[in-house]
């Protein structure tokens, strides 16, 4: 889980810098789908830190 905790968060970067490269080009589906990725990958990345800690514990 800590390995796709990671990846997941990079993703959650990842839509972040797109979603400020698309405002800034004013592309909208670009807008919606990539703040829709920082969104849902953001969370969970969150709220697996915020149940688990970091790094989580195995029990």
């Amino acid at each position: 889980m800590n390995l796709l905790m990671v990846i997941f968060a990079l993703v959650a970067v990842f839509g972040l810098i797109g979603t400020i490269q698309s405002i800034r080009e004013k592309a909208i589906l670009g807008i919606v789908f990539n703040f829709a990725a920082f969104a849902v990958f953001g969370w969970f990345v969150f709220m697996t830190i915020k149940d688990q800690g970091f790094p989580p514990s195995l029990h």
